[in-house]
């Protein structure tokens, strides 16, 4: 008894063992590819379309390859011939949680621009399993098309990095980005869904002023919130293939896909990116294909567990 309490008073007179903090737990690890390996891996692939030399990429065995909703060897994608020069306009999204990077980029073909969007999937060990290109080169291809529009930086208001108490969760920020594909397919304008768009909100569409102040794309454009959605009755829902979030910089971003002019038409498809930061969309902007109907979804499989508007 008596050795027992000698060493707890010994325990007990000891700074150094009664001063010990506890120890913190351990930090998850970081992904195996980060938000900068990420924008690393989907630049890799514009650069080696201007190379044309998509050999050096580090693929996975069963990788796969769409080129404007086809699927093809990586061998025999046509932009890794035809791609000239990187523009300089470049707008990433990284999604950290799911290993993914869309990035929207202006390239030209002998001179031409050409409005390219890249989406890679990438893996573990830092080789990419997919390999999503889609081009738009004139309003043939995407109903509307203005080069001038990404002539030089990205739009100012994607690039601002909200503080981290402005940022919604992962879940809150889709649920937010949503109220916009609920709008075309249910709604005569957003503001009648509840839409939070911010005052200054704005929406551009391959380069062009589409809605908000300044638009004189057609009557009531310059007020995004009760733009008319009219339209939208005669060309049916719209579908959600994928969502992606950009959880840093408050931005989600969802492959969308309508009619272009009612049942059996053309399919209008587009990556459409919400800037959503304080509980509000701030700025939305669209890269916009035409497909065929049968190319709807662009190759790829509708994301499981997404609630269609």
């Amino acid at each position: 008894m008596r050795s027992v309490l000698a060493l707890c008073l010994i325990l007990l007179a000891s700074p150094a063992l009664a001063a010990r903090p506890a120890r913190a737990p351990a930090a998850p690890p970081p992904p195996a590819c980060d938000r900068e390996c990420l924008r690393g891996k989907v630049g890799e692939v514009i650069y080696a379309l201007a190379d044309h030399n998509l050999g050096k990429l580090a693929v996975e065995p069963t990788l796969r390859v769409t080129e404007d909703g086809v699927e093809k060897p990586l061998d025999k994608v046509g932009l890794a011939r035809s791609v000239t020069k990187l523009r300089g306009y470049r707008q990433d999204i990284i999604d950290e949680r799911a290993g993914q990077a869309v990035m929207g980029a202006m390239v030209e073909e002998s001179g031409l621009p050409v409005l390219l969007v890249v989406r890679v999937k990438v893996e573990p060990d830092q080789k990419i399993s997919e390999i999503e290109l889609v081009a738009t080169r004139s309003r043939t291809d995407g109903l509307l098309f203005n080069a001038d529009g990404y002539s030089g930086a990205p739009a100012e208001a994607m690039q601002y990095a909200p503080r981290p108490e402005q940022l919604s969760p992962r879940d809150k920020a889709i649920e937010i980005g949503m109220f916009y594909p609920r709008g075309l397919s249910n709604a005569k304008t957003f503001n009648a869904i509840g839409t939070p768009f911010a005052k200054e909100a704005y929406r551009l569409e391959n380069g062009n002023l589409m809605a908000g102040a300044g638009c004189t794309f057609n009557p009531g454009c310059a007020d995004i919130g009760n733009q008319p959605l009219t339209i939208f009755e005669r060309l049916g829902r719209v579908t959600v293939r994928q969502i992606l979030v950009d959880e840093r910089m408050g931005i989600v971003i969802m492959r969308l896909s309508w009619n272009v002019s009612g049942p059996g038409s053309d399919k209008l498809t587009a990556w459409e990116m919400f800037k959503v930061w304080g509980g509000q969309i701030h700025m939305v902007q669209a890269w916009i294909r035409l497909f065929p109907a049968a190319l709807d979804l662009g190759g790829w499989p509708q994301s499981p567990g997404i609630v269609q508007p």
